[in-house]
């Protein structure tokens, strides 16, 4: 488990049991089986779904054969419609392809040919009463999941106002007593401690350790379960991590940014992730400060950077001195509003 964002380990699954992804997913996916279970063993290692419209039409030199093979509405009429004998022609030179699953789709039964080549390689088979774009959504996020690049930090991430924010620092910073005040405050715990994080699409995702949960240590009192203490609202499983917030211990030395406009990021699994460098030091409201934090990022992702305003702004008044003109705004109100002091 990496303690710094630089020395992360990034790790790669390369094998989905179709035995495992029957038992994870099969009741969201609404799947049936007909096949026996000991051809339940091979594995899925591609994370596409393919319609195999074309290989059945018996251009094969762009099947992507190693994928779940999906027979939608289209290609079971187009099976119905050619008869017994073409449909064991078809099968029989897609047996040379030997694909980790079979999936009808549209609650359709699988024909007959498609039963006898799936016996006979030991592929697994399976009718699903979703419809095909359902079936591949749903499959195609569970399989994105899996094979995301993911790995294990040392950190806490809580979702503040809506903006997944990953806490990362040394050891005995606050990071934990941060979090549970933010908690305490109404926010929402995604995970302490140890985060697992993957790299989904464009984003990266936060999600607690199996086994430690929404557990938390605060050392001199012991093991908190943030869930039961809290309520359900406390937590969430997953989040996806929108801003870094660095806790450092305040040292004189060190020059903190002061206006905002030196904005930093922090390059996550190849993810350039938005990044603040916080001192601590006693007395200071970090909850107060994190949800500042918070607010602030959402304005940014709304199109408003105060930084960048309020700098353009004093320019604009630098400039219009330097040309001699009035720029005193002390006395920028009407005199005629004498309950103006009221």
């Amino acid at each position: 488990m990496a303690d710094r964002l630089n020395d992360i380990k990034i790790l790669h699954r390369e094998r989905f049991p179709v035995r495992d992804f029957f038992i994870r997913y099969g009741k969201d996916l609404q799947m049936v089986q007909h096949c026996p279970d000991e051809d339940m063993e091979s594995c899925i290692e591609e994370s596409g779904i393919h319609r195999p419209g074309l290989a059945m039409a018996g251009y094969t030199k762009v099947y992507s054969s190693q994928q779940i093979q999906v027979i939608g509405h289209t290609e079971w009429n187009y099976l119905e419609s050619v008869g017994p004998e073409a449909r064991a022609k078809i099968f029989e030179n897609l047996s040379v392809f030997r694909a980790p699953m079979w999936v009808v789709t549209h609650a359709q039964t699988p024909h007959d040919e498609l039963r006898n080549m799936c016996n006979r390689l030991h592929i697994p088979l399976f009718s699903t009463t979703l419809h095909t774009f359902e079936f591949f959504k749903i499959s195609q996020r569970i399989l994105d999941e899996f094979f995301a690049p993911h790995a294990i930090i040392h950190g806490s991430l809580v979702d503040v106002y809506g903006v997944g924010m990953l806490y990362v620092g040394e050891s005995n910073v606050g990071k934990s007593e941060c979090v549970l005040d933010l908690v305490e405050s109404g926010h929402r715990m995604v995970a302490d401690d140890v985060v697992h994080i993957s790299h989904v699409g464009k984003s990266i995702i936060g999600r607690p350790d199996p086994l430690i949960r929404h557990h938390m240590e605060i050392r001199g009192v012991g093991i908190l379960d943030i869930r039961s203490m809290f309520g359900i609202h406390a937590i969430r499983k997953v989040k996806k991590i929108e801003m870094i917030v660095e806790l450092q211990q305040w040292r004189q030395d060190v020059s903190y940014e002061r206006t905002g406009l030196n904005e930093m990021e922090e390059n996550v699994m190849g993810v350039n992730i938005p990044k603040v460098v916080l001192p601590v030091a006693p007395g200071k409201n970090m909850t107060v400060i994190s949800e500042v934090i918070a607010m602030n990022a959402l304005m940014k992702m709304s199109g408003q950077n105060v930084a960048k305003d309020f700098n353009e702004s004093l320019m604009q008044k630098i400039k219009a001195k330097a040309k001699g003109e009035f720029t005193d705004d002390l006395l920028d109100f009407n005199p005629q509003n004498w309950s103006f002091y009221e």
